[in-house]
């Protein structure tokens, strides 16, 4: 059941929906008038499957040094939604088992599969060594817009690498990348949060270019 909350206050009007299974206000938060409440029927929407063109890429992702768990949880969320084979938690990057991941990750901490892994740089030589494709999210003097970037033709595994969000990726691990891609902003700021970030890279790299 969903509850509509509306505020008996017109100069105040505030109005939103809880689920009834949520805490209930007994004042507005606003002005602290009394609420008019309505039902309505509310089914928990479930997710309709969607026939989407095949998937020609293995897409791993390298977490190297991500501080926070809000950041971590969402993109085990997003991850989880664009069919990320698998996130290499590097660093201190926090784990799933972080109380706090539950508050963005919503359950998709436990179905993405994962690993830890101390040191990202060692990781990134296996990887490389094996014949993986390393892609690096970083703006930098030779890095190439996400949406020119020649890879509709690659087939090999991907391992996408997503940094700090202060000091950026590992520099050794970037020189052994073999792109470096950046999204263009057209605003003051030069850079979007990294789970924002991880997002748009994620679902371009997985549908747009496969």
């Amino acid at each position: 059941m969903l509850l509509i909350y509306h505020c008996t206050n017109p100069e105040c009007d505030l109005r939103f929906s809880l689920s009834d299974k949520e805490k209930k206000p007994i004042n507005c938060p606003r002005c602290k008038n009394p609420f008019s409440i309505t039902q309505v029927p509310h089914d928990t929407i479930q997710a309709k499957e969607i026939s989407i063109k095949k998937k020609h890429r293995t897409i791993e992702v390298l977490l190297d040094n991500i501080r926070s768990t809000l950041n971590v949880g969402s993109i085990f969320r997003t991850a989880d939604g664009a069919g990320i084979s698998k996130l290499h938690i590097c660093g201190i990057t926090p784990t799933p088992d972080h109380p706090k991941m539950i508050k963005t990750g919503l359950g998709a901490e436990w179905s993405v599969p994962w690993d830890y892994h101390p040191n990202g740089l060692k990781l990134a030589q296996i990887e490389k060594q094996k014949g993986t494709i390393l892609i690096c999210l970083e703006i930098g003097p030779n890095s190439k817009s996400l949406f020119d970037a020649p890879l509709l033709k690659i087939t090999n595994p991907l391992l996408l690498v997503v940094g700090n969000e202060v000091t950026g990726v590992d520099p050794d691990i970037a020189s052994l990348c073999d792109e470096t891609l950046h999204i263009p902003m057209s605003g003051y700021k030069k850079s979007l949060n990294v789970s924002v970030a991880f997002g748009i890279v994620a679902y371009q790299l997985m549908f747009a270019l496969s």
